[in-house]
């Protein structure tokens, strides 16, 4: 059993109201929702800090927790979402962003059923293949190893393990065991109100990577391969004309 909760923030610096731009007659947020309740999802909730927001998730039927406005990551959001839904400890909760209309399905499954059959671990999230050297070197992109048990050693921007010969060529890749992080999180409800009482971690501070303030204190992070290739995401105004081009073509 576990929960899906949709983080859905009003404020976008790059995209403004994003959560509400409309994709196909409906906002986009409102997909992300319905892609969410045709998982085995026990109960999917969208956890937004604006009442615009709350007001067009209820008028479809949906499920809104109203959170603080002053959270400092999604993950706070989270915490107060278990919070005020009283879940217990042991409770998964997948995070899927607001923003992520086309995520599929059996990557949702994936996640939780990852953490669901690992009591050991606090966290589990998702990797895909890299696919050139630009990718590799890109700093937006971030990389990730895992040990040969499946649990992720460490996240970053750079390139990682580095190749001491130097150059980053086609060879290089494929001789890597580098991924590309996919951000989409299940996590153990006990594990999220102990994060939010940490003090970042200085190596998260320097890489800009929450994730690294779990292994941090010493949390194990589940790795595995995405089941579906994820397509992009909404940042951007480019990539927000992108997905309506799929929904409606």
């Amino acid at each position: 059993m576990y929960h899906v909760v949709i983080p859905a923030r009003y404020a976008s610096t790059r995209l403004p109201g994003k959560a509400l731009a409309d994709i196909a007659g409906h906002p986009m947020v409102y997909w992300v929702w319905r892609r969410a309740c045709e998982s085995r999802a026990s109960t999917v909730v969208v956890a937004t800090d604006h009442e615009k927001i709350a007001s067009v998730m209820q008028s479809y039927g949906a499920r809104v927790v109203l959170t603080r406005e002053d959270h400092p990551s999604g993950t706070d959001r989270l915490a107060e979402v278990a919070d005020h839904m009283a879940w217990a400890d042991d409770t998964v909760v997948v995070n899927l962003q607001g923003d992520e209309p086309l995520m599929p399905i059996a990557n949702l499954e994936k996640v939780a059923h990852e953490l669901v059959t690992h009591s050991d671990a606090s966290i589990a999230t998702l990797s895909d293949n890299i696919d050139s050297p630009s990718e590799l070197d890109n700093p937006a992109v971030v990389k990730v190893v895992a040990n040969v048990d499946g649990e992720a050693l460490y996240f970053s921007r750079a390139p990682i393990p580095f190749a001491r010969t130097g150059g980053t060529d086609m060879e290089t890749l494929r001789m890597t065991t580098a991924r590309r992080h996919v951000g989409l999180y299940a996590y153990r409800c006990g594990f999220l109100r102990e994060f939010i009482r940490w003090s970042p971690a200085p190596m998260e501070q320097l890489e800009s990577l929450e994730q690294l303030r779990a292994l941090h204190y010493g949390h194990r992070i589940r790795i595995q391969p995405v089941v579906e290739p994820v397509p992009a995401g909404v940042d951007t105004p480019a990539d927000l004309d992108h997905v309506r081009s799929l929904m409606v073509g």
